[in-house]
């Protein structure tokens, strides 16, 4: 069993492992931060505006 569980973290390298974990971490992170921007965009114009009943 040590043998087959060798072979296999072998195959995979380390770097571009961690790499595409970064690059998909980073990905999400500018979407959330995004979405997050546009909705406190519409929030603000919203209240502004003196839009009524919206949050009801």
């Amino acid at each position: 069993m040590p043998k087959a569980a060798a072979r296999i973290s072998t195959s995979i390298p380390v770097s571009s492992a961690s790499q595409s974990a970064d690059n998909s971490d980073s990905a999400q992170l500018v979407t959330v931060a995004l979405f997050s921007g546009i909705g406190l965009l519409i929030s603000l114009v919203a209240v502004i505006c003196g839009v009524q009943g919206v949050w009801f």
